[in-house]
Formats: structure tokens, sequence, C-alpha cells
């Protein structure tokens, strides 16, 4: 499933951009200019925009209306890398599990064969016991 903007570079300036929005840095420079605006239309140094001050509300609404959306898409394509994160741990978890298993079961066979070994050796100790006890009774009959 490709995001609407994917990878675009319109959606990484979108993301920059919403980052910005929570940065000490924009908060302090729209405060400063928020209040040189407000302090030169009511000190009467410039007369553009005078108390209640439309244009500013103007200004605001319109940073408010493309601040909404971009953040929204910054958040939409973080939840997408999210999303593609947590499945590919979800599949490597899911490998690891399978190669544990896997490594069991190798073991368990190991096992298997250890024991099986051990008992054929087993039998062979006892046959090679008895075969001594054959000879020895057989050297000791002859002398």
């Amino acid at each position: 499933m490709a995001a609407p903007f994917g990878s675009s570079s319109f959606g990484a300036r979108a993301e920059a951009f919403a980052r910005f929005f929570g940065t000490p840095k924009f908060l302090i420079g729209q405060t400063l200019i928020v209040g040189c605006w407000i302090f030169a239309n009511a000190a009467g140094l410039v007369r553009f925009d005078l108390y209640p001050f439309i244009l500013l509300n103007l200004a605001f609404s319109l940073q408010a209306a493309y601040a909404a959306p971009l953040i929204l898409l910054a958040q939409t394509r973080q939840a997408d890398r999210d999303k593609a994160h947590a499945d590919a741990d979800a599949k490597h978890r899911e490998d690891v599990a399978a190669d544990s298993l896997h490594r069991q079961q190798q073991a368990e066979e190991g096992i298997g064969l250890i024991k099986r070994l051990i008992d054929e050796n087993t039998a062979l100790t006892k046959q090679v016991e008895g075969l001594t006890r054959e000879i020895h009774g057989r050297v000791i009959a002859a002398t």
C-alpha cells in the first residue's frame, strides 16, 4: 500500500515543516512577530492592521489551515513507517522463533544419536567382556 505522498520530496518537506511548528525557534519567532505586529499597529507606527487586528487573525487562520493538514500528513507518514517497522520486527521475531525451533530439533536429534551410540557402545562392551571371559576361560583351561 503506497502512502498518498509516498516518499516524495513534497511529503518529506511537509514533514520537516510540521516538525518545525513544534520547535522553540518557531514559537519564539512567531511570538516576536505577533508582538511587533500588535505593538506597531497599536502604537500607530504603522496603520495596515488596526485593532481588532483582522489581518493578524487572517494570518493565524491561514497558518492553521495549512498547519493542520501538514501535521496530519506527517503523522500519517510516521504511522506508515511505524507499521512497516512493526511488521519487519514481527517477521524477524517469527524467523528467530523458527530458527530456535529448528536448532532445538537438531539438538534433540543429536541427543537421540548420542543415546543410540552409547547403547551400541554398551552392547559392544558387553560382547567384548563376554568374549574376553570366554578367551580367558579357555586360556586358563588349556594350562
